[in-house]
């Protein structure tokens, strides 16, 4: 269980702080809600605190993980299938998982696909949300500022691995 203050990550949202424990009153029943707040975009959520572990919720990760996967992505190989439907699914439950190198590896074929040919309008979508739950972590973590991070992330993907 987490506490107020705790970082947490959402796997579809990215990172944040739970600002909150409430209880409300639902069809007769009370049940205990994380108040989720995303300090980059001002998203508030409630998390039913008995489903966050199916959801996915996990705490930050630590500096040392983080930098690891920063030094990690120029290495990252990613096969992505050619046809845009599957593409598309594979990405969401890369996303899904929570896994940040499984994010990372959207966004590097995301970003590799868009230098090749031009994006959907889904993926573009797709890419800049995978982004934004990336550089949400790594900002709370390292506490550094968000312009940053993003550049740190886009030298990262555009790497060749030495």
């Amino acid at each position: 269980m987490f506490c107020v203050g705790d970082y947490v990550v959402h796997p579809m949202h990215g990172a944040g702080v739970i600002s909150d424990i409430v209880h409300e009153r639902i069809n007769g029943t009370i049940r205990e809600y994380y108040v989720f707040e995303m300090p980059v975009s001002g998203l508030l959520l409630k998390i039913p605190v008995s489903n966050s572990p199916a959801i996915g919720i996990r705490a930050v990760v630590g500096r040392a993980e983080a930098e690891a996967l920063l030094r990690a992505i120029p290495a990252l190989v990613v096969k992505e299938p050619s046809n845009w439907n599957h593409r598309y699914r594979e990405n969401m439950e890369r996303l899904k998982s929570g896994d940040l190198y499984e994010v990372a590896r959207v966004i590097k074929g995301l970003m590799q696909r868009e230098s090749a040919h031009r994006l959907s309008t889904g993926e573009r979508k797709m890419l800049h949300s995978a982004k934004q739950i990336l550089i949400s972590e790594i900002v709370l973590t390292e506490g550094c500022a968000y312009q940053e991070v993003e550049d740190r992330i886009n030298h990262a993907m555009t790497t060749e691995e030495p």
